[in-house]
């Protein structure tokens, strides 16, 4: 009996120990993408929430000092993220570049209002919460007037919606595939050690001191192919970075340490409930019944 505990210690790094590594690194590699996609699906769209534009209209006749105190008050509000003030002279400017001509020229004054640009916070980034904002901007005597893009935001919202439902859809259906293909590699591999478990069975070894080489084993597995799946990952995360650097700010360390360590928690998990129910599937058969599954 201590024979074949030792043979089975030995021999974990064998051909058939590295089918199931590689066979669980492809599986691990499914599931990590899916998350990633998930997670940078929803960074993407606080990105595109944040880079919405929110159009306040002050007072024309208003002094340096005042616009001053309007922006400290506004720029510690929570819903703003980023706040630019932008002149008259300033509108004109980047209108007149936009347009190829001066708008003065014809008009013979300037036609802008001096405005403060406001990028809002993720969570305040839906019609709901900009009413709001909007009602009490407008209470305001410096302000004349206050615009964004309402139809944008609502199409950007119900398409992240939409998008949502359909990733967390793909992601339960890549989980339970995941942990098929996983449970199909690791009871292949215990069936072919089925007689061996008998044998050890039979000469009074008891179930903890069986299960101990095949859970280490489960271990080694999870731990190998989540490593790798990782390596792999980083490998096309750090190409994708590289190939379009605006992913950036989509793609963060958060991103890529949260899928790391849910593909070597799955890899360790999956692996370690598939070799326990396997093996007890087998330490419950009598010798009889080993020879006819």
């Amino acid at each position: 009996m201590a024979q074949a505990y030792e043979h089975m210690r030995s021999r974990w790094f064998n051909t058939q120990f590295m089918t199931s590594c590689i066979s669980t690194t492809l599986v691990l590699i499914l599931l990590g993408t899916i998350v990633f996609f998930m997670l940078s699906a929803k960074n993407l769209s606080a990105f595109i929430k944040e880079n919405l534009n929110v159009s306040v209209l002050v007072n024309d006749e208003l002094k340096q000092a005042e616009i001053d105190s309007l922006q400290a008050e506004l720029t510690n509000t929570p819903y703003v993220k980023r706040l630019t003030f932008v002149s008259k002279e300033q509108a004109l400017e980047e209108t007149s570049k936009d347009l190829g001509t001066d708008p003065t020229e014809f008009l013979g004054y300037n036609p802008f209002t001096p405005s403060f640009e406001i990028n809002v916070n993720e969570p305040y980034a839906n019609n709901d919460s900009l009413s709001k904002i909007v009602a009490e901007l407008d209470l305001r005597k410096e302000v004349v007037g206050v615009d964004y893009d309402k139809e944008t935001l609502e199409s950007v919202n119900d398409n992240i919606r939409k998008i949502s439902v359909v990733l967390l859809i793909i992601a339960g259906l890549f989980l339970y595939i995941s942990f098929a293909l996983i449970n199909n590699t690791v009871r292949l591999t215990i069936f072919s050690k089925r007689f061996l478990i008998n044998t050890m069975k039979l000469v009074g070894a008891s179930w903890g001191f069986i299960r101990r080489p095949f859970l280490k084993n489960a271990f080694r597995l999870g731990i190998l192919s989540g490593i790798a799946a990782d390596v792999a990952m980083l490998c096309g995360i750090h190409w994708m970075k590289t190939y379009e650097t605006g992913l950036n700010a989509i793609v963060t360390s958060d991103v890529i340490y949260i899928v790391m360590a849910v593909v070597i928690v799955c890899g360790l998990l999956i692996t370690f409930i598939c070799t326990f129910a396997s093996l007890n599937r087998y330490l419950k058969m009598n010798s009889n019944e080993l020879y006819n599954i």
